[in-house]
């Protein structure tokens, strides 16, 4: 999956734009403008063009960046998609509707030339892979939970080693990544036995200096998406864990009978799990998602688990990854 950019960033008549958010955050340079209807009150901050006027300033692919209720796509949004090929631009969705599957939108496509991507649809199956240690370094963000802040900390964590002259590449496993990095594999659609494979093939051998950071998903202590976990985290073998949480919950997501792991544990579990595809596996920071808390409370927490735990203790968006990035240059 190589999509072309920039983005013509669609929203629609949608108040739900977590995707478009996301990658107007991490990839503005790659944002040339914002489609919404004239009755929606919701921006993104950028300008509001057409669709040929976003083509001739150089966007190249129209993402729909909304999530309407659901997850499918609307019939009213059919013409705008149409339009916007007609245009000049390809597409590329994230819904649960594929798009290469519309009796109107996958012909138009065809007849134009253009493309269609739909970034939860992998291929079939990948070569299954003999786990071999390969070149270059990994980075996996890892989590006591979902959504927790893996994606937000591996851009964070990118966007540092990459600010300071070091070699990285940030490796999406979901929608909203995928659509930031403009590839990547939605390791959540892969069939379950070939996730570990997909995880290999998302971070190749590479350059013995160069860090593949990748996004995690889901959590080994969470009793729907463990699984999930577990494959990615073999596949990748990672050198690197940062271990990702949120200090104000008590339970799972949706699990609330599940109580929510110590660190400590999680760090152990982690290592433990890591350890039969790289040996040499070791967490080397937590980041910490303190967005609902004070600032001084937060930086109180951060400083004691620092101590306790032996680890750097971040949180990316308030105070940076600056600490754990320095472990990976030393």
């Amino acid at each position: 999956m190589n999509i072309a950019m920039p983005y013509l960033l669609f929203i629609g008549d949608s108040e739900f734009v977590k995707t478009a958010r996301g990658v107007r955050d991490w990839r503005p340079e790659q944002c040339i403008a914002q489609y919404r209807h004239a009755s929606n009150p919701v921006s993104l901050d950028l300008p509001d063009t057409g669709f040929d006027e976003a083509f001739k300033a150089g966007a190249r692919t129209m993402l729909l960046g909304a999530a309407p209720p659901g997850g499918g796509l609307p019939e009213h949004w059919v013409d705008d998609v149409c339009k916007a090929l007609r245009a000049g631009l390809d597409i590329a969705s994230g819904l649960h509707d594929r798009l290469n599957a519309h009796p109107v939108i996958k012909p138009l496509a065809d007849e134009l030339g253009r493309t269609l991507w739909d970034v939860r649809s992998p291929e079939p199956s990948y070569p299954f892979g003999t786990f071999e240690r390969r070149p270059g370094k990994r980075l996996l963000t890892v989590g006591t939970d979902c959504a927790v802040g893996k994606k937000y900390t591996a851009l964070a964590i990118e966007q540092e080693m990459t600010a300071r002259g070091l070699d990285a590449t940030f490796r999406a496993t979901g929608q909203t990544g995928i659509l930031i990095a403009g590839g990547g594999i939605p390791i959540d659609s892969v069939v379950a036995d070939f996730i570990a494979a997909a995880a290999a093939q998302l971070s190749p051998p590479a350059e013995p200096a160069h860090w593949d950071v990748i996004e995690g998903q889901g959590s080994l202590f969470h009793p729907a998406y463990a699984g999930v976990t577990l494959g990615l985290l073999h596949g990748s073998q990672p050198d690197a864990l940062v271990l990702c949480t949120d200090p104000t919950r008590t339970g799972i997501g949706a699990f609330e009978h599940y109580p929510q792991p110590d660190l400590q544990e999680a760090v152990r579990r982690y290592t433990e799990a890591g350890a039969l595809t790289n040996p040499d596996i070791e967490v080397i920071g937590v980041s910490m998602n303190t967005s609902a808390m004070g600032e001084d409370e937060a930086r109180e927490l951060l400083e004691r688990e620092e101590a306790r735990l032996g680890l750097p203790c971040v949180d990316p968006i308030r105070l940076g990854v600056g600490r754990i990035v320095d472990r990976l240059a030393g």
